[in-house]
């Protein structure tokens, strides 16, 4: 379970810094987060195929593909300027990604509940 909180954890801290200024730490950290989304794309895809829920293994594997794009935008920044919004906003919706399967598990009581209904029994003639 650590597995997965690793990469929204150095996420959140490169977001942090990007608030605070610290532009050239939240580049580094968005570096840092890449091989913690691999991996847990990796578990939520082979989860998915072992039938245990799909839904994290896609907004893993979706968070992996935002935070490439985000590193890859602030890789291509012009040194010394503003960072991209795209960068920013990648790496926030990343962070969404992750947050969807917390919602969905929150949420999940409030699905309805079927109940079986009986069924008539042939009456004997």
């Amino acid at each position: 379970m650590s597995s997965r909180l690793l990469a929204p954890g150095i996420a959140l801290a490169a977001v942090a810094a990007d608030a605070t200024g610290i532009h050239g730490l939240a580049f580094w950290l968005v570096l840092l987060a890449l091989p913690a989304a691999a991996a847990a794309a990796f578990v939520g895809v082979s989860d998915a195929l072992a039938g245990e829920g799909a839904i994290r293994g896609l907004t893993a594997s979706l968070a992996l593909v935002l935070l490439v794009l985000g590193s890859a935008v602030r890789e291509n920044a012009p040194r010394g300027g503003h960072v991209p919004a795209l960068a920013v906003s990648s790496v926030v919706m990343a962070l969404l990604c992750y947050g969807i399967p917390g919602l969905l598990w929150v949420l999940e009581p409030l699905r309805s509940v079927r109940t079986a209904r009986p069924t008539p029994r042939a009456s004997r003639a």
